[in-house]
């Protein structure tokens, strides 16, 4: 695999942790604990393989900017601060989550999951997006 491939499976990961975050939801809403546990910490890898990929593919390939089609930048825009901000803030709501249910304190983990699997899955799909916007509908070039 080389370097400009790495965005591609950035956003196979994002949309496998978006899936994985889904059918964890489902599953525990019909008492499947078993199925919810393996589809979050699924989700946590595959969250964990993107980040490491994503700080990867950016220290050496710089950073992409969004130029073209200059109408729809500022639509862009939004969604990668919106994105951006909830991807900080997500990494300790999810270790906070993840770490209550690990120590089986029940109550704390549903309070901490009503707030953290929105923002994950919101963090996920936009990460799919992103890359779809930037490298698909309207791929950009390096400036010149």
């Amino acid at each position: 695999m080389n370097l400009q491939d790495l965005p591609l499976v950035n956003a196979l990961l994002n949309g496998g942790s978006a899936v994985l975050v889904v059918t964890g939801l489902v599953l525990i809403h019909r008492g499947r604990r078993t199925g919810h546990r393996f589809c979050m910490l699924g989700a946590l890898v595959l969250s964990a393989l993107f980040l490491a990929g994503y700080l990867y593919y950016h220290a050496h390939a710089g950073r992409t900017v969004f130029r073209e089609p200059e109408w729809f930048r500022p639509i862009y825009l939004v969604i990668l601060l919106t994105h951006t901000v909830l991807a900080g803030l997500i990494v300790p709501m999810v270790l906070t989550t993840v770490t209550l249910a690990l120590r089986q304190q029940w109550e704390a983990h549903r309070r901490w999951a009503r707030w953290t699997w929105p923002a994950w899955l919101y963090v996920s799909v936009t990460g799919v997006l992103i890359y779809l916007l930037l490298y698909r509908i309207f791929p950009q070039t390096p400036p010149a």
